[in-house]
């Protein structure tokens, strides 16, 4: 029988040779939203991920050289990361084909709860995405203490720090958290956050994962 869920390749920007990881955010995706099938990849030697803008510059060729070889055939290809990168080259790369990422998606979302954006990454800077669609609805970017990459999250402390940088985004005003790093839906963090903080939070695989779920249902 042939499969008719809509088809997403998913491209993880952190390297890694365990797929239970690799299918992480694919599997959460497809928890969400049943229409929708993931088959997720992962770049070579980026085992750091993205936590600087010379990292995102050495990623991107690698993005889309995964987009075009394994994700051609699909419906939908998302890069899983919050700074979208390789995002418009794929678009370039393979004309007609939907394609987004983790950035762009969870901006979009925010706004639709609040026009005060509060952000919560990995880096000193907000991602490219966030920048150019909130403006000066950001109320701030915000890296936990003591948390400068993906792998930084995976502990009980900057799981803590992450707690004290969202109260503090609150603080300054901000009436939505956008999460700025996959690696902090990774650690399924988003819940715990809007517990804490009483404000929304978003996650940005789930926020992909929507896009695309609109996009097998129209």
């Amino acid at each position: 029988m042939k499969n008719c869920k809509f088809q997403v390749g998913l491209i993880r920007v952190l390297t890694s040779e365990d797929p239970e990881f690799v299918n992480m955010h694919g599997r959460q995706i497809m928890e969400a939203y049943p229409t929708v099938e993931v088959e997720s990849r992962c770049i070579p030697d980026q085992y750091e991920g993205i936590h600087s803008k010379e990292l995102g510059e050495i990623a991107v060729p690698k993005i889309v050289k995964l987009a075009k070889e394994a994700f051609a055939d699909k419906d939908m290809i998302l890069v899983s990361c919050a700074d979208d990168p390789g995002v418009k080259e794929i678009r370039a790369a393979l004309p007609g084909m939907r394609v987004t990422g983790g950035g762009e998606t969870t901006v979009g979302i925010a706004l639709g709860h609040s026009e005060k954006v509060g952000v919560l990454g990995i880096t000193d800077y907000a991602p490219e995405a966030y920048v150019r669609i909130l403006g000066d609805k950001m109320v701030a970017n915000i890296r936990p203490e003591g948390v400068y990459s993906t792998l930084d999250l995976m502990t009980p402390q900057g799981r803590k720090s992450c707690m004290e940088a969202g109260l503090k985004l609150k603080e300054m005003g901000a009436g939505v958290i956008a999460l700025g790093c996959t690696g902090l839906a990774t650690i399924g963090i988003a819940r715990e956050l809007e517990e804490t903080c009483g404000i929304p939070v978003i996650d940005p695989v789930l926020a992909e994962g929507l896009f695309a779920y609109f996009a097998s249902i129209r």
